[in-house]
């Protein structure tokens, strides 16, 4: 079932009543979200929706919580991975878990009276986050005990391995998120609004500029709405050698109801199931 800037996947043979062997996954961005329904007994995916360019995610976000059967499902686990203006990562080194009222002061949106910390061991920093009041509380209400990490949670799972400077770039129908990797360190996160690929070519040579990004020596993984040698692939090439199309769990999941689809568009949902 598909609808304007929406879609649903289904399992036709998936049963509601198994739902407390799967697990749900939504991914929220500034402007679009997912969800991904896996059955953890067999590792299959059951079902995928997405919707694209919400002009007010919070609005329908909450819509699609209270009338989405699926949603209102007794599941396994719910991880959910969400976009705040107000997220900083904090170095481990200076990280004081005694003192987390003191970062809040780094937050310039209005926000919530909750504040998340979710550590990166690997990655030797602690990401801290806020959410507006309205969607904090509609997760909290209609997904209990969900587990929430930042937007790019999900991305750094995916290079998790890497050891080499890696740019991930996770694409929306309007909008694009990069994470810069050298290893285990994060050098370098953000999240751009772009309505064509002339502002990606912007937004990219000033992110290549302000944290010199080597482009002989950087691989490019990519997920999301991006296809081969469209206008945001050609823009890379431009500039890039080594870009790569990002399916880190392809081999992991059962991706039949997706075999329509390419398989990278929703590596950065999928991944949320590794989040720890």
């Amino acid at each position: 079932m598909s609808h304007k800037n929406s879609i649903l996947l289904v399992d036709p043979e998936f049963d509601p009543s198994t739902a407390p062997d799967c697990n749900l996954l939504l991914k929220i961005t500034a402007d679009s979200f997912s969800y991904a329904i896996i059955d953890k007994t067999s590792n299959q995916l059951k079902a995928v929706y997405d919707q694209q360019e919400s002009k007010n995610i919070p609005h329908d976000l909450a819509v699609k919580l209270k009338n989405d059967s699926y949603l209102n499902l007794a599941f396994k686990d719910i991880k959910v991975a969400v976009y705040s203006e107000n997220s900083i990562a904090i170095p481990t080194e200076l990280f004081d878990v005694k003192n987390l009222d003191q970062y809040a002061k780094f937050f310039t949106d209005e926000q919530s009276d909750n504040l998340y910390v979710r550590p990166f061991a690997n990655y030797g920093f602690t990401s801290i986050f806020t959410l507006q009041r309205f969607m904090d509380e509609t997760l909290a209400d209609a997904l209990l005990s969900c587990k929430l990490f930042d937007q790019m949670a999900p991305m750094l799972a995916m290079v998790a391995n890497k050891t080499s400077k890696t740019l991930v770039l996770d694409f929306t129908a309007a909008s694009f998120t990069a994470v810069l990797t050298a290893g285990e360190k994060l050098i370098f996160r953000n999240c751009y609004e772009i309505e064509n690929a002339e502002e990606f070519n912007y937004y990219l040579l000033l992110m290549m500029n302000q944290v010199q990004i080597d482009s002989k020596e950087t691989e490019v993984l990519l997920s999301g709405i991006v296809h081969e040698d469209d206008a945001y692939h050609q823009c890379l090439e431009k500039y890039f050698q080594k870009i790569k199309f990002n399916t880190p769990l392809s081999d992991q999941v059962d991706h039949k109801i997706l075999e329509d689809m390419p398989a990278h568009y929703y590596s950065s949902l999928l991944a949320l199931d590794i989040c720890e």
